[in-house]
C-alpha cells in the first residue's frame, strides 16, 4: 500500500453529526495541528451548550422511538455487519483520514486499525441475539425472570491513541445492545470519527443513534456526561480525567461507568526465555505508536543472568526504526501527539537523568525528516523505583530497565505500581508462566506476546488505578444492559 500527500486529503466544513448528518458547530473554533509536521489540518468547529443538549435530546428520542432498541436481535445483527462490511470498502478514504492528524502511521492503519474496528463492529453484532435474561428457580406456581435492557442513552468518550480502534471499543458494545450513544472524539483527532458515522446510517442504523459531538473536555465532555439524560458513560483516558467523570458521574446520576485508564505495564524477561523473541516483544511493546498507548511495556525487568542479551538487542532494535511522518510508508516510529505532549516526555526523561539514571538510547528528539512532533526510542538504566519515569504514565518511546534475582524480587517490582492495566511474561516454563500470571496484579496478562489479539472475546480491563469494568469480550456487552426481575404468580 502506497502513501499519501497530505495536502490532497480534502475535510468536510461540518465536524459534528446529529440527527444522522453533519452539523457546523456554535461553540469556539479550535486548531487541529497535524503531529507530523506542525502544520495546521483545519479548524474544528465544536458544539455550544444548546448544541450538546439538542444531540444527547436527539440521542433520547432515537432511543425511545426509532424502533432501534425494539428491533429484533438478528436485524440489528444485519445493520451493523453492512456498517462493519462498509467500513473495510472504505478504507481508501478511511486510512488516510486517521493517518493525516493522529501519530497512527498509514501502514498501521492499513494493516489493523481499520479492519480491527470493523471486526469489533462485527463481533458485537453477534451478541445481540446471546444475551436476553433468564429464568430463575421458584417455586412452581410461579415463574421468575431476569430481563436485560438497554439503558438509552450512553456518552462514550473517545482518546486520541487509537482514534478508530477506541470508538469501536466504545460506540460497538451499547449500539448492538439497543442503546443510543453520544461520542465525544479527541479534540486532537475528531475528523475520521465523523467518517464512521456517515457509514452507520449508509448501513441503516437510525438517524440518532450514533451522534458525535465535537469539543475540548471542559467544554463538552464534562457537560456531556452530567446530563441528565445520559444513563451509562464509557471513557478511555488518564486516571486522573477518569476520577473526575467517576465524580461527575456521581453528583449527576449516580451512572455507571466502564473506565480504562492509565497504566505502567511491566515486561519480565526470566533467564529461560528465548532472548531473540523477548527481546523484540519488548521492544516493539514500547516503540508501536510511539510508546503512546495505554498498555505500553514501559517497564523492563529482566534477569540479571540475561540481562546484558537482552538489552544489546533492545539497542538494536530501537536503532533500527527510521522516525517520519504517517503518511510515508518507509516511517517506522511516527510522532508524538502534540509539542506540549513531547515536551512532557523530555521533561520526565532529564529529571530521571539528573537523579543519576543512565541513558543506553535516545534520551531526547529523534531525527525526522522534516519539522513535527518526534522523540528518539529512549532506554534507561539505573533507574530509582520510587522516581517519576518509573512510576508514572510517560506515554512514548521510554523504556525504563531493571535488573531481579529470582521471581519474588520480579513480582515485587512488578506489583510495586499504582497502576494494574496489562503486563508480560516472558519464559519457557509453563509452570513459571502460570504463577506469573497468577503473582501479577494486572487485568491482562501477556505470555511470550505483548500486545492485542483479533480475540475479541477477551475482556481488557485494569486494576487499581487503571480502570472499572472491561471493554471487548462478553462483558463489555453485558455492560450496556441492565436487568429487571419480574415475578409472576399464577
Amino acid at each position: 500500500m502506497s502513501g499519501f500527500d497530505p495536502d490532497q486529503i480534502s475535510l468536510a466544513s461540518a465536524h459534528n453529526f446529529i440527527g444522522g448528518c453533519r452539523v457546523a458547530g456554535r461553540g469556539p473554533s479550535i486548531s487541529v495541528l497535524r503531529p507530523s509536521d506542525g502544520r495546521v489540518q483545519a479548524e474544528l468547529d465544536s458544539v455550544d451548550a444548546d448544541q450538546l443538549g439538542e444531540a444527547v435530546e436527539n440521542a433520547q428520542a432515537a432511543y425511545k422511538y426509532s424502533g432501534w432498541a425494539q428491533t429484533d436481535p438478528r436485524g440489528r445483527m444485519k445493520v451493523l455487519r453492512r456498517w462493519a462490511d462498509l467500513i473495510e470498502a472504505d478504507a481508501a478514504t478511511l486510512a488516510p483520514l486517521e493517518a493525516l492528524g493522529s501519530t497512527r502511521t498509514i501502514n498501521e492503519i492499513n494493516a489493523w486499525d481499520v479492519s480491527y474496528t470493523a471486526e469489533t463492529i462485527r463481533f458485537f453484532a453477534e451478541w445481540a441475539d446471546k444475551v436476553g435474561g433468564e429464568v430463575a428457580a421458584t417455586t412452581p406456581d410461579k415463574l421468575g425472570l431476569t430481563i436485560a435492557e438497554p439503558y438509552g442513552v450512553v456518552a462514550a468518550i473517545a482518546p486520541w491513541n487509537l482514534p478508530l480502534v477506541m470508538a469501536g471499543w466504545k460506540i460497538a458494545p451499547a449500539i448492538a445492545a439497543g442503546n443510543s450513544v453520544v461520542l465525544k472524539p479527541s479534540e486532537m483527532t475528531p475528523f475520521s470519527i465523523v467518517r464512521l458515522a456517515e457509514l452507520a446510517i449508509e448501513a441503516g442504523l437510525p438517524a440518532g443513534i450514533f451522534n458525535i459531538v465535537q469539543g475540548d473536555g471542559r467544554s463538552v465532555g464534562d457537560p456531556l456526561v452530567r446530563r441528565p439524560e445520559v444513563a451509562k458513560v464509557t471513557f478511555t483516558g488518564s486516571t486522573a480525567t477518569g476520577a473526575a467523570i467517576m465524580t461527575a458521574c456521581a453528583q449527576t446520576g449516580p451512572k455507571p461507568v466502564t473506565l480504562e485508564l492509565g497504566g505502567k505495564s511491566p515486561q519480565i524477561v526470566f533467564a529461560d526465555a528465548a532472548v531473540d523473541k523477548a527481546a523484540a516483544i519488548v521492544a516493539r511493546a514500547i516503540t508501536l505508536n510511539a510508546g503512546q498507548v495505554c498498555v505500553a511495556g514501559s517497564r523492563l525487568l529482566v534477569q540479571d543472568k540475561v540481562a546484558d542479551q537482552v538489552i544489546d538487542r533492545i539497542l538494536a532494535a530501537f536503532a533500527a526504526h527510521k522516525a517520519g511522518p504517517t503518511w510515508r510508508t518507509d516511517t517506522t516510529l511516527g510522532p508524538i501527539i502534540s509539542e506540549g505532549q513531547l515536551d512532557r516526555i523530555d521533561g520526565i526523561v532529564k529529571r530521571a537523568i539528573g537523579d543519576g539514571a543512565k541513558v543506553l538510547a535516545g534520551g531526547g528528539r529523534a531525527t525526522a525528516p522534516q519539522e513535527g512532533s518526534y522523540f528518539a526510542p529512549t532506554l534507561l538504566a539505573n533507574v530509582d523505583q520510587r522516581s517519576e519515569a518509573v512510576q508514572g504514565e510517560i506515554f512514548g518511546p521510554v523504556l525504563t530497565v531493571q535488573t531481579f534475582a529470582d521471581e519474588a524480587e520480579a513480582y515485587a517490582l512488578a506489583n510495586d505500581s499504582a497502576y494494574g492495566l496489562a503486563a508480560g511474561v516472558h519464559t519457557a516454563d509453563v509452570a513459571l508462566a502460570l504463577r506469573a500470571t497468577r503473582a501479577l496484579e494486572a487485568g491482562t496478562v501477556w505470555v511470550n506476546r505483548y500486545g492485542r489479539s483479533n480475540d475479541f472475546i477477551l475482556p481488557t480491563g485494569g486494576y487499581k488505578q487503571s480502570g472499572i469494568g472491561k471493554d471487548l469480550g462478553r462483558e463489555a456487552y453485558v455492560a450496556n444492559l441492565k436487568t429487571k426481575t419480574a415475578l409472576i404468580e399464577f
